[in-house]
């Protein structure tokens, strides 16, 4: 069993489990479809495959196997009902009401060490329950999901503004600020040297560990005008602006 992270893309909630790798099913289908007139399918006696169309696109699909227990929840938390875990990915399943008032799919990203970074929708899900109590309550799941992969595109599209999560607004410049209130970090790489390989850490952990909140990735990226936070090269040295310590204090 592996340990892996569900981020979801709208809140920055993190969800951690248990994976078995042995278990994980990519499916491919290409964006191709068979030929059509008005009348119907184009095909004939004489072919011996219907003509196909190219219409660009397709799916890519992840099919997950997952484990969750409540003897796994590391103390002070007490977890009595393993359903408690795995209720934040069963409803990623039931779509939330977006800014527009209409129904729309979150997007979560799968995060499995430092190879695996996945943006996606959660098309369905199965759960089978054991190690029930005199009381019926559940201790272990295990979860199958069917994670589809979507373009990165569409982060920025459906992500509220940075605004309504995080106080950007009210964000001091650069030059607003004492050069002792800032910090300075850079990215590191897989190799001995930063400048070469791919990135080793990711936005979230720097904002876990220097705000408390992995959440706050939103500001590092927004201090820094980083468009795209998944793709920070290695070597890259970022500006990390005052915000809440892990205490809760302002830093």
């Amino acid at each position: 069993m592996e340990r892996v992270v569900f981020l979801v893309e709208r809140s920055g909630d993190r969800v951690p489990c248990l994976l078995n790798p042995a278990s994980i099913i990519i499916r491919r289908t290409a964006g191709v479809r068979p030929r059509h007139s008005s009348s119907g399918p184009l095909t004939g006696a004489a072919l011996t495959d219907d003509p196909l169309l190219f219409t660009g696109g397709g799916t890519t699909e992840l099919l997950l196997d997952l484990l969750f227990d409540v003897s796994l929840v590391t103390p002070p938390e007490v977890v009595e009902n393993v359903q408690d875990l795995t209720i934040p990915l069963t409803r990623l399943a039931e779509g939330t009401i977006g800014d527009d008032g209409y129904s729309q799919a979150p997007l979560i990203r799968f995060i499995w060490g430092k190879a695996w970074n996945v943006l996606g929708v959660v098309a369905a899900v199965s759960e089978r329950l054991e190690g029930f109590t005199s009381s019926g309550t559940p201790q272990r799941s295990w979860l199958r999901m069917r994670l589809l992969r979507v373009s990165e595109a569409a982060a920025t599209s459906a992500s509220p503004a940075l605004s309504n999560i995080h106080p950007l607004e009210s964000m001091p410049d650069l030059d607003s600020i004492s050069p002792d209130d800032l910090e300075f970090h850079q990215i590191q790489g897989t190799g001995d040297d930063p400048e070469e390989g791919h990135p080793s850490q990711r936005l979230d952990e720097i904002a876990a560990q220097r705000y408390g909140d992995p959440s706050w990735w939103k500001l590092i990226a927004a201090f820094n005008k980083i468009d795209n936070p998944w793709t920070v090269p290695p070597g890259e040295v970022l500006v990390l602006p005052p915000g809440p310590s892990p205490a809760g204090r302002t830093a």
